[in-house]
Protein backbone atom coordinates (compact mmCIF):
# COMPACT_ATOMS: atom_id res chain seq x y z
CA UNK A 1 0.00 0.00 0.00
CA UNK A 2 1.21 3.40 -0.96
CA UNK A 3 -0.36 7.15 -0.83
CA UNK A 4 0.08 9.48 -4.00
CA UNK A 5 -0.84 13.14 -4.42
CA UNK A 6 -2.37 13.73 -7.47
CA UNK A 7 -1.97 17.59 -8.00
CA UNK A 8 -4.45 20.66 -9.89
CA UNK A 9 -2.75 20.21 -13.15
CA UNK A 10 -2.54 23.29 -15.60
CA UNK A 11 -5.67 22.89 -17.98
CA UNK A 12 -4.02 25.16 -20.31
CA UNK A 13 -2.72 28.40 -21.92
CA UNK A 14 -1.18 28.76 -18.36
CA UNK A 15 -3.41 29.14 -16.12
CA UNK A 16 -2.46 29.67 -12.88
CA UNK A 17 -5.42 28.76 -10.41
CA UNK A 18 -8.67 26.96 -10.50
CA UNK A 19 -11.84 27.25 -8.11
CA UNK A 20 -13.34 23.83 -6.95
CA UNK A 21 -17.13 24.17 -8.20
CA UNK A 22 -18.10 20.25 -7.43
CA UNK A 23 -16.79 17.48 -6.09
CA UNK A 24 -17.70 14.14 -7.73
CA UNK A 25 -16.28 11.63 -5.03
CA UNK A 26 -15.52 11.96 -1.72
CA UNK A 27 -13.00 10.24 1.07
CA UNK A 28 -13.19 6.60 0.93
CA UNK A 29 -14.54 6.26 -2.36
CA UNK A 30 -12.93 3.66 -4.90
CA UNK A 31 -11.84 5.50 -8.64
CA UNK A 32 -10.33 4.19 -11.83
CA UNK A 33 -8.30 5.97 -13.90
CA UNK A 34 -9.85 8.61 -15.88
CA UNK A 35 -13.05 8.85 -13.29
CA UNK A 36 -13.90 12.35 -12.73
CA UNK A 37 -12.52 13.86 -9.81
CA UNK A 38 -14.20 17.49 -9.66
CA UNK A 39 -15.46 20.31 -11.66
CA UNK A 40 -13.42 23.24 -11.61
CA UNK A 41 -13.82 26.72 -13.20
CA UNK A 42 -10.88 27.88 -14.98
CA UNK A 43 -10.76 31.83 -15.84
CA UNK A 44 -11.63 30.44 -19.20
CA UNK A 45 -14.26 27.17 -18.80
CA UNK A 46 -16.28 24.73 -16.48
CA UNK A 47 -14.14 21.38 -17.02
CA UNK A 48 -13.91 18.01 -15.74
CA UNK A 49 -10.82 16.67 -14.23
CA UNK A 50 -9.98 13.05 -14.21
CA UNK A 51 -7.73 11.09 -11.86
CA UNK A 52 -4.58 9.82 -13.30
CA UNK A 53 -4.61 6.46 -10.54
CA UNK A 54 -6.88 3.72 -9.98
CA UNK A 55 -7.37 3.44 -5.84
CA UNK A 56 -9.00 4.61 -3.11
CA UNK A 57 -9.47 7.96 -2.26
CA UNK A 58 -7.61 9.21 0.93
CA UNK A 59 -7.79 12.99 1.38
CA UNK A 60 -9.96 15.89 -0.37
CA UNK A 61 -7.32 18.84 -0.67
CA UNK A 62 -10.10 21.95 -0.67
CA UNK A 63 -13.67 22.85 0.02
CA UNK A 64 -16.03 23.75 -3.01
CA UNK A 65 -15.72 27.06 -3.56
CA UNK A 66 -12.03 27.20 -2.70
CA UNK A 67 -9.64 28.61 -5.12
CA UNK A 68 -6.41 26.87 -5.94
CA UNK A 69 -3.11 27.66 -7.18
CA UNK A 70 -1.92 25.56 -10.17
CA UNK A 71 0.93 22.38 -8.80
CA UNK A 72 -1.51 22.28 -5.26
CA UNK A 73 -2.43 19.28 -3.77
CA UNK A 74 -6.10 18.45 -5.19
CA UNK A 75 -6.67 14.59 -3.66
CA UNK A 76 -4.35 11.98 -1.98
CA UNK A 77 -5.34 7.74 -3.08
CA UNK A 78 -4.17 5.30 -1.41
CA UNK A 79 -3.19 3.12 -4.32
CA UNK A 80 -2.10 -0.73 -3.71
CA UNK A 81 1.62 -2.12 -4.95
CA UNK A 82 3.63 0.39 -6.83
CA UNK A 83 2.02 2.93 -8.79
CA UNK A 84 4.08 4.90 -11.30
CA UNK A 85 4.33 8.99 -10.44
CA UNK A 86 2.34 11.13 -12.85
CA UNK A 87 3.53 14.35 -13.55
CA UNK A 88 7.20 13.86 -11.72
CA UNK A 89 10.11 14.42 -13.03
CA UNK A 90 11.28 14.70 -16.76
CA UNK A 91 12.13 11.87 -18.64
CA UNK A 92 15.70 10.65 -20.36
CA UNK A 93 14.87 12.98 -22.95
CA UNK A 94 13.94 15.87 -21.25
CA UNK A 95 10.19 15.07 -22.05
CA UNK A 96 7.33 16.12 -18.85
CA UNK A 97 5.12 13.52 -18.83
CA UNK A 98 1.69 14.28 -19.32
CA UNK A 99 -1.54 13.40 -17.11
CA UNK A 100 -3.83 11.11 -18.30
CA UNK A 101 -6.99 12.88 -20.54
CA UNK A 102 -4.74 16.24 -21.24
CA UNK A 103 -2.83 17.55 -23.58
CA UNK A 104 -2.78 18.60 -26.99
CA UNK A 105 -7.03 19.18 -28.70
CA UNK A 106 -7.35 16.11 -31.25
CA UNK A 107 -6.90 16.19 -34.77
CA UNK A 108 -10.69 15.71 -36.43
CA UNK A 109 -8.94 14.86 -39.77
CA UNK A 110 -11.35 18.06 -41.29
CA UNK A 111 -10.17 21.67 -41.14
CA UNK A 112 -12.42 23.40 -38.87
CA UNK A 113 -14.48 20.40 -37.99
CA UNK A 114 -14.36 20.08 -33.96
CA UNK A 115 -14.24 16.65 -32.57
CA UNK A 116 -17.44 15.73 -30.61
CA UNK A 117 -16.62 15.27 -26.67
CA UNK A 118 -17.20 11.44 -25.71
CA UNK A 119 -14.81 11.94 -22.86
CA UNK A 120 -14.62 13.03 -19.57
CA UNK A 121 -11.01 14.51 -19.52
CA UNK A 122 -10.93 17.77 -21.44
CA UNK A 123 -8.24 18.64 -24.00
CA UNK A 124 -5.84 21.55 -23.47
CA UNK A 125 -5.37 24.50 -25.50
CA UNK A 126 -4.11 23.52 -28.93
CA UNK A 127 -1.87 25.68 -29.74
CA UNK A 128 -1.15 28.06 -33.39
CA UNK A 129 0.91 26.49 -36.07
CA UNK A 130 4.43 26.42 -35.34
CA UNK A 131 4.04 27.07 -31.71
CA UNK A 132 4.37 24.39 -28.68
CA UNK A 133 1.65 22.62 -27.61
CA UNK A 134 0.74 23.77 -23.91
CA UNK A 135 -1.03 22.06 -20.72
CA UNK A 136 1.90 19.51 -19.05
CA UNK A 137 0.89 18.29 -16.22
CA UNK A 138 2.88 19.72 -12.81
CA UNK A 139 4.83 17.21 -11.02
CA UNK A 140 2.90 15.07 -8.70
CA UNK A 141 5.87 12.53 -7.37
CA UNK A 142 5.41 13.99 -4.01
CA UNK A 143 2.97 12.83 -0.85
CA UNK A 144 0.96 14.87 0.77
CA UNK A 145 -0.64 14.57 4.12
CA UNK A 146 -4.08 13.49 4.35
CA UNK A 147 -6.39 16.90 5.35
CA UNK A 148 -7.53 15.82 8.45
CA UNK A 149 -10.30 18.64 9.57
CA UNK A 150 -11.40 19.49 6.14
CA UNK A 151 -15.40 19.30 5.68
CA UNK A 152 -15.79 16.85 2.94
CA UNK A 153 -18.73 17.23 0.49
CA UNK A 154 -20.57 14.10 -0.64
CA UNK A 155 -20.32 12.26 -3.78
CA UNK A 156 -22.17 13.21 -6.82
CA UNK A 157 -21.69 11.71 -10.12
CA UNK A 158 -21.99 13.72 -13.35
CA UNK A 159 -25.35 13.97 -15.27
CA UNK A 160 -25.24 13.36 -19.18
CA UNK A 161 -27.95 15.20 -21.47
CA UNK A 162 -28.79 11.89 -22.61
CA UNK A 163 -29.31 10.24 -19.74
CA UNK A 164 -32.67 8.27 -19.06
CA UNK A 165 -34.67 9.77 -16.26
CA UNK A 166 -34.14 6.84 -13.86
CA UNK A 167 -30.58 7.40 -14.11
CA UNK A 168 -30.91 10.44 -12.37
CA UNK A 169 -31.65 10.15 -8.69
CA UNK A 170 -33.19 13.04 -6.59
CA UNK A 171 -32.51 13.90 -3.17
CA UNK A 172 -35.20 11.70 -1.36
CA UNK A 173 -32.34 9.23 -2.01
CA UNK A 174 -30.36 10.88 0.23
CA UNK A 175 -27.93 12.23 -3.19
CA UNK A 176 -26.79 15.83 -3.75
CA UNK A 177 -29.62 17.61 -5.59
CA UNK A 178 -28.50 16.86 -9.22
CA UNK A 179 -27.61 19.89 -11.35
CA UNK A 180 -24.77 21.50 -13.77
CA UNK A 181 -21.58 22.80 -12.32
CA UNK A 182 -22.63 25.77 -13.50
CA UNK A 183 -26.09 26.09 -12.40
CA UNK A 184 -24.36 24.76 -8.50
CA UNK A 185 -21.94 27.51 -8.51
CA UNK A 186 -24.81 30.19 -9.60
CA UNK A 187 -26.86 28.90 -6.91
CA UNK A 188 -24.10 29.30 -4.36
CA UNK A 189 -23.58 32.70 -4.85
CA UNK A 190 -27.34 33.30 -4.87
CA UNK A 191 -26.99 31.51 -1.48
CA UNK A 192 -29.34 29.47 -2.56
CA UNK A 193 -29.57 25.46 -1.11
CA UNK A 194 -30.74 23.78 -3.57
CA UNK A 195 -32.22 20.75 -1.38
CA UNK A 196 -35.06 23.52 -1.73
CA UNK A 197 -35.25 23.84 -5.26
CA UNK A 198 -37.45 21.45 -7.58
CA UNK A 199 -35.56 20.58 -10.68
CA UNK A 200 -37.50 20.31 -13.57
CA UNK A 201 -35.32 19.28 -15.97
CA UNK A 202 -34.82 15.89 -17.71
CA UNK A 203 -34.92 13.47 -14.64
CA UNK A 204 -35.89 16.02 -12.22
CA UNK A 205 -32.27 18.08 -12.90
CA UNK A 206 -32.27 21.31 -11.16
CA UNK A 207 -32.42 23.93 -14.49
CA UNK A 208 -30.74 27.95 -13.61
CA UNK A 209 -34.57 28.99 -14.66
CA UNK A 210 -35.65 26.53 -11.72
CA UNK A 211 -32.90 28.70 -9.05
CA UNK A 212 -34.46 31.96 -10.66
CA UNK A 213 -37.89 31.02 -10.43
CA UNK A 214 -37.55 29.96 -6.28
CA UNK A 215 -36.20 33.16 -5.77
CA UNK A 216 -38.64 35.30 -7.98
CA UNK A 217 -41.10 33.18 -5.96
CA UNK A 218 -40.32 34.89 -2.78
CA UNK A 219 -37.89 31.93 -2.00
CA UNK A 220 -35.11 32.47 0.57
CA UNK A 221 -31.44 32.52 0.20
CA UNK A 222 -30.04 29.93 2.83
CA UNK A 223 -27.39 32.29 4.20
CA UNK A 224 -26.29 36.38 3.12
CA UNK A 225 -24.06 36.91 0.55
CA UNK A 226 -22.46 39.32 2.55
CA UNK A 227 -22.33 40.65 6.58
CA UNK A 228 -25.19 42.21 7.78
CA UNK A 229 -24.10 45.98 7.68
CA UNK A 230 -25.08 49.04 10.07
CA UNK A 231 -26.23 52.30 9.47
CA UNK A 232 -26.67 53.80 6.63
CA UNK A 233 -24.89 50.47 4.82
CA UNK A 234 -28.00 48.96 5.94
CA UNK A 235 -30.54 48.09 3.04
CA UNK A 236 -33.62 48.67 5.40
CA UNK A 237 -31.91 51.82 7.35
CA UNK A 238 -34.83 54.71 7.95
CA UNK A 239 -36.94 52.31 5.38
CA UNK A 240 -34.86 53.59 2.28
CA UNK A 241 -35.88 51.40 -0.48
CA UNK A 242 -33.08 49.76 -2.39
CA UNK A 243 -32.42 47.91 -5.48
CA UNK A 244 -33.68 44.67 -5.64
CA UNK A 245 -34.40 45.15 -1.91
CA UNK A 246 -30.63 44.47 -1.69
CA UNK A 247 -27.76 45.63 1.05
CA UNK A 248 -26.62 49.30 0.01
CA UNK A 249 -23.01 47.65 -0.70
CA UNK A 250 -22.03 44.16 -1.41
CA UNK A 251 -18.90 43.06 -2.28
CA UNK A 252 -18.52 40.63 -5.49
CA UNK A 253 -15.23 38.73 -5.04
CA UNK A 254 -13.62 39.41 -8.67
CA UNK A 255 -12.44 35.70 -9.75
CA UNK A 256 -12.54 33.29 -12.48
CA UNK A 257 -13.97 34.55 -15.80
CA UNK A 258 -14.52 38.08 -14.18
CA UNK A 259 -10.87 38.42 -13.31
CA UNK A 260 -9.46 36.89 -16.65
CA UNK A 261 -11.17 39.07 -18.36
CA UNK A 262 -10.66 42.85 -16.66
CA UNK A 263 -6.65 41.53 -16.92
CA UNK A 264 -6.91 40.69 -20.35
CA UNK A 265 -8.36 44.04 -21.09
CA UNK A 266 -5.95 46.27 -19.67
CA UNK A 267 -3.32 43.98 -21.01
CA UNK A 268 -4.22 45.10 -24.67
CA UNK A 269 -5.65 48.70 -23.89
CA UNK A 270 -1.81 49.16 -22.48
CA UNK A 271 0.20 47.56 -24.84
CA UNK A 272 -1.64 47.51 -28.07
CA UNK A 273 -2.14 50.96 -29.76
CA UNK A 274 -6.11 50.88 -30.33
CA UNK A 275 -7.29 52.99 -33.69
CA UNK A 276 -11.09 52.63 -34.28
CA UNK A 277 -12.64 53.07 -37.10
CA UNK A 278 -16.93 53.19 -38.43
CA UNK A 279 -18.83 52.88 -41.64
CA UNK A 280 -22.71 52.78 -41.76
CA UNK A 281 -23.61 50.32 -44.25
CA UNK A 282 -27.03 50.22 -46.18
CA UNK A 283 -27.63 46.25 -45.88
CA UNK A 284 -30.86 46.18 -47.16
CA UNK A 285 -29.64 43.43 -49.80
CA UNK A 286 -28.12 41.23 -46.99
CA UNK A 287 -31.41 40.96 -45.29
CA UNK A 288 -33.04 40.22 -48.05
CA UNK A 289 -30.67 37.38 -48.92
CA UNK A 290 -31.01 36.65 -45.50
CA UNK A 291 -34.73 36.21 -45.70
CA UNK A 292 -34.50 34.10 -49.22
CA UNK A 293 -31.37 32.07 -47.39
CA UNK A 294 -33.52 30.78 -44.38
CA UNK A 295 -36.55 29.97 -46.35
CA UNK A 296 -34.29 27.92 -49.03
CA UNK A 297 -34.80 24.01 -48.36
CA UNK A 298 -30.47 24.06 -47.81
CA UNK A 299 -30.54 25.91 -45.11
CA UNK A 300 -34.33 25.10 -43.45
CA UNK A 301 -31.99 23.67 -40.48
CA UNK A 302 -29.35 26.24 -40.45
CA UNK A 303 -29.25 29.01 -37.30
CA UNK A 304 -28.82 32.24 -39.79
CA UNK A 305 -28.18 35.69 -38.98
CA UNK A 306 -26.71 39.00 -39.43
CA UNK A 307 -23.46 38.31 -37.53
CA UNK A 308 -23.35 34.84 -39.71
CA UNK A 309 -23.26 36.89 -42.50
CA UNK A 310 -21.05 39.50 -41.26
CA UNK A 311 -18.47 36.49 -40.29
CA UNK A 312 -18.54 35.08 -43.63
CA UNK A 313 -18.20 38.95 -44.86
CA UNK A 314 -14.74 39.34 -42.68
CA UNK A 315 -13.73 35.74 -44.22
CA UNK A 316 -13.83 37.09 -47.73
CA UNK A 317 -12.64 40.55 -46.75
CA UNK A 318 -9.59 39.23 -45.16
CA UNK A 319 -8.37 37.23 -48.76
CA UNK A 320 -7.60 40.50 -49.40
CA UNK A 321 -5.96 42.23 -46.47
CA UNK A 322 -4.18 39.41 -44.48
CA UNK A 323 -2.96 41.68 -42.24
CA UNK A 324 -5.82 42.10 -39.81
CA UNK A 325 -5.43 38.73 -39.09
CA UNK A 326 -1.96 38.71 -38.02
CA UNK A 327 -0.14 38.97 -34.17
CA UNK A 328 2.65 40.81 -32.94
CA UNK A 329 5.61 39.11 -31.57
CA UNK A 330 6.83 40.95 -28.72
CA UNK A 331 9.91 38.21 -27.83
CA UNK A 332 11.35 37.48 -31.60
CA UNK A 333 10.52 41.01 -32.95
CA UNK A 334 8.69 40.28 -35.66
CA UNK A 335 4.99 40.16 -37.40
CA UNK A 336 3.37 36.94 -37.68
CA UNK A 337 1.39 36.20 -40.78
CA UNK A 338 -1.38 33.62 -39.57
CA UNK A 339 -2.60 32.16 -42.93
CA UNK A 340 -5.61 30.83 -41.31
CA UNK A 341 -8.60 32.13 -39.44
CA UNK A 342 -9.51 30.95 -36.60
CA UNK A 343 -13.06 33.10 -35.61
CA UNK A 344 -13.72 34.24 -32.27
CA UNK A 345 -17.13 35.94 -31.38
CA UNK A 346 -18.33 37.04 -27.78
CA UNK A 347 -21.21 35.28 -26.05
CA UNK A 348 -22.48 36.89 -22.91
CA UNK A 349 -22.97 33.80 -20.82
CA UNK A 350 -24.26 33.70 -16.71
CA UNK A 351 -20.42 33.26 -16.09
CA UNK A 352 -19.60 36.59 -17.95
CA UNK A 353 -18.00 37.57 -21.20
CA UNK A 354 -16.90 34.27 -22.85
CA UNK A 355 -15.10 34.37 -26.62
CA UNK A 356 -14.79 30.98 -28.25
CA UNK A 357 -13.64 30.49 -31.87
CA UNK A 358 -14.27 28.37 -34.94
CA UNK A 359 -10.97 26.97 -36.08
CA UNK A 360 -9.95 26.98 -39.60
CA UNK A 361 -13.35 29.26 -40.42
CA UNK A 362 -11.79 30.65 -43.91
CA UNK A 363 -12.29 26.77 -45.16
CA UNK A 364 -15.85 26.59 -44.15
CA UNK A 365 -19.09 27.03 -45.60
CA UNK A 366 -21.75 29.36 -44.41
CA UNK A 367 -23.79 26.75 -43.59
CA UNK A 368 -20.60 24.96 -41.34
CA UNK A 369 -20.01 28.38 -40.54
CA UNK A 370 -23.30 29.14 -38.71
CA UNK A 371 -23.35 25.51 -37.15
CA UNK A 372 -19.90 25.92 -35.63
CA UNK A 373 -20.84 29.24 -34.10
CA UNK A 374 -24.20 27.74 -32.64
CA UNK A 375 -22.62 24.90 -31.37
CA UNK A 376 -19.94 27.06 -29.35
CA UNK A 377 -22.72 29.26 -28.49
CA UNK A 378 -24.65 26.52 -26.85
CA UNK A 379 -21.71 25.52 -25.22
CA UNK A 380 -20.59 28.59 -23.86
CA UNK A 381 -23.82 29.09 -21.89
CA UNK A 382 -23.80 25.76 -20.61
CA UNK A 383 -20.51 26.22 -19.39
CA UNK A 384 -19.07 23.10 -21.38
CA UNK A 385 -16.51 25.25 -23.30
CA UNK A 386 -12.81 23.79 -22.98
CA UNK A 387 -10.06 25.89 -23.12
CA UNK A 388 -9.22 24.58 -26.75
CA UNK A 389 -12.44 26.14 -27.44
CA UNK A 390 -11.28 28.79 -26.18
CA UNK A 391 -7.42 29.43 -27.01
CA UNK A 392 -6.09 30.03 -30.50
CA UNK A 393 -8.32 32.81 -31.64
CA UNK A 394 -6.75 35.24 -34.30
CA UNK A 395 -9.54 37.43 -35.33
CA UNK A 396 -12.68 38.49 -33.12
CA UNK A 397 -16.12 39.86 -34.54
CA UNK A 398 -18.50 40.43 -31.51
CA UNK A 399 -22.28 41.66 -32.19
CA UNK A 400 -23.37 44.68 -30.09
CA UNK A 401 -26.33 44.83 -32.06
CA UNK A 402 -28.33 42.13 -30.04
CA UNK A 403 -28.60 44.77 -27.09
CA UNK A 404 -29.75 47.62 -29.44
CA UNK A 405 -26.08 49.36 -29.71
CA UNK A 406 -25.87 50.88 -32.75
CA UNK A 407 -21.93 51.03 -32.44
CA UNK A 408 -18.59 50.92 -29.90
CA UNK A 409 -15.47 50.90 -29.65
CA UNK A 410 -14.02 47.20 -29.09
CA UNK A 411 -10.89 46.52 -27.56
CA UNK A 412 -8.69 43.94 -29.37
CA UNK A 413 -8.27 40.63 -27.63
CA UNK A 414 -4.94 39.58 -26.44
CA UNK A 415 -2.95 38.18 -29.46
CA UNK A 416 -4.74 39.48 -32.11
CA UNK A 417 -4.56 42.04 -34.57
CA UNK A 418 -8.20 43.55 -34.83
CA UNK A 419 -12.00 42.86 -33.61
CA UNK A 420 -14.55 44.01 -35.59
CA UNK A 421 -18.23 45.26 -33.98
CA UNK A 422 -21.43 44.76 -35.44
CA UNK A 423 -24.90 47.12 -34.45
CA UNK A 424 -28.14 46.52 -34.55
CA UNK A 425 -29.57 46.62 -38.33
CA UNK A 426 -32.07 50.10 -38.40
CA UNK A 427 -34.91 50.87 -40.45
CA UNK A 428 -33.72 54.47 -41.29
CA UNK A 429 -34.06 57.27 -44.15
CA UNK A 430 -30.92 56.65 -46.63
CA UNK A 431 -30.11 58.01 -50.03
CA UNK A 432 -30.70 55.08 -52.67
CA UNK A 433 -30.71 55.72 -56.31
CA UNK A 434 -30.66 59.45 -56.23
CA UNK A 435 -33.96 59.25 -53.62
CA UNK A 436 -34.55 58.85 -50.14
CA UNK A 437 -36.01 55.75 -49.09
CA UNK A 438 -36.50 53.84 -45.70
CA UNK A 439 -33.86 50.74 -45.69
CA UNK A 440 -31.75 48.65 -43.72
CA UNK A 441 -29.00 50.25 -42.22
CA UNK A 442 -26.02 48.72 -40.26
CA UNK A 443 -22.55 50.67 -38.39
CA UNK A 444 -19.46 48.66 -38.29
CA UNK A 445 -17.09 49.26 -35.87
CA UNK A 446 -13.55 48.19 -36.57
CA UNK A 447 -10.55 48.36 -33.84
CA UNK A 448 -6.79 47.29 -34.85
CA UNK A 449 -3.55 47.37 -33.98
CA UNK A 450 -1.63 50.04 -35.34
CA UNK A 451 2.12 48.61 -35.11
CA UNK A 452 1.34 46.42 -37.76
CA UNK A 453 -2.34 47.03 -39.19
CA UNK A 454 -1.93 50.95 -40.63
CA UNK A 455 -5.04 52.65 -41.81
CA UNK A 456 -4.44 51.96 -45.10
CA UNK A 457 -5.10 48.72 -44.38
CA UNK A 458 -7.68 48.38 -41.74
CA UNK A 459 -9.64 51.22 -43.89
CA UNK A 460 -9.63 49.01 -46.69
CA UNK A 461 -10.45 45.72 -45.08
CA UNK A 462 -13.91 47.69 -43.06
CA UNK A 463 -14.48 48.90 -46.59
CA UNK A 464 -14.41 45.39 -47.85
CA UNK A 465 -16.67 44.14 -45.57
CA UNK A 466 -18.86 47.31 -45.78
CA UNK A 467 -19.07 46.75 -49.66
CA UNK A 468 -19.96 43.05 -49.49
CA UNK A 469 -22.44 43.73 -46.94
CA UNK A 470 -24.19 46.08 -49.27
CA UNK A 471 -24.34 44.05 -51.94
CA UNK A 472 -23.87 40.50 -51.36
CA UNK A 473 -23.42 39.67 -54.69
CA UNK A 474 -19.45 41.04 -54.85
CA UNK A 475 -17.99 38.47 -53.16
CA UNK A 476 -18.18 36.12 -56.47
CA UNK A 477 -15.61 39.50 -57.10
CA UNK A 478 -13.60 39.07 -54.13
CA UNK A 479 -12.93 35.08 -53.98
Amino acid sequence: MSQKTFRLPDLGEGLTESEIVTWRVAEGDAVTVNQVLADVETAKAVVEVSSPFAGVVAALHGAEGETLEVGAPLVTFTLEGAEPDVGGPAEADGRVPTLVGYGAAPDTGKPGRRARRGSAAPATSAAPAGEPARGQAPSTSEAAPAGAGRPQPEAAEPVRADAAPEAVRGAASGERPRCTPPVRLYARRAGVDLEQVTGTGVGGVITRADVEAFLAGGGQPAAAATPPQSGAESGSTGGVRTLGGRPRTEAVPVKGVRKATAAAMVQSAFTAPHVTEFLQVDVTETMELLAELKASREFRDVKLTPMTLAAKACLVAMERTPDVNARWDEAAGAIVQQNFVNLGFAAATPRGLMVPNVKDAQAMSLAELADAIRDLTGLAREGKLSPADLAGGTFTLTNVGVFGVDAGTPIINPGEGAIIAIGQVRRMPWEHRGEIALRDVMTLSLSFDHRFVDGEQGSRFLADVGALLRRPGLTLTMV
